[in-house]
């Protein structure tokens, strides 16, 4: 089996983590620009789930998923995060959610949310599985190839993940 470990992304890697964004959420991605932006950021964690060894550069390991979170004074939020297509249904999901947990803490949150598209039943299934409630609900918040569809705002006490 193959290890596989978490690496703290810089602006270096806002390229590979914006094709992770891409490959993840084909119909609502966003730019190398953005993600480099938002990355630069204070307050800001930036992560890739990689298997392999060394840097995840492209003939270095394979990128399997990422998170972007920020934090503003107790509020933590998960802003990205999504498992490859080809890498899901091997706890990828859960480890990048510990992981959005622990640098939000870090940064001095005591609450993480995050939103969801209500027709994405897995990532629901998961997130309710780590412990996150819905709190809100966004219309016509995500695009989609066939139209838009709302989000779930969800929110998380992490006061214990610290």
């Amino acid at each position: 089996m193959t290890a596989v470990r978490l690496v703290e992304a810089g602006p270096a890697l806002a390229g590979v983590v914006a094709a992770m964004q891409r490959a993840c959420f084909p119909d609502d991605p966003w730019s190398d620009e953005s993600v480099a932006t938002l990355m630069d950021l204070p307050g800001h964690a930036a992560l890739l789930l990689v298997a392999g060894g060394g840097d995840p550069q492209p003939l270095g390991p394979q990128p399997l998923g990422f998170v972007l979170a920020r934090a503003a004074a107790e509020d933590g939020e998960i802003l990205s995060i999504g498992v490859h297509p080809d890498a899901r249904g091997g706890g990828h999901g859960r480890r990048l959610v510990a992981a959005a947990e622990r640098a939000a803490a870090a940064l001095g949150a005591t609450v993480l949310f995050l939103e969801v598209a209500e027709d994405n039943m897995p990532a629901r299934a998961l997130y309710k599985a780590c412990g996150f409630d819905a709190v809100g609900r966004r219309p016509k918040y995500y695009r989609r190839a066939e139209g838009r569809v709302a989000a779930l705002i969800l929110r998380r006490d992490i006061t214990s993940a610290a």
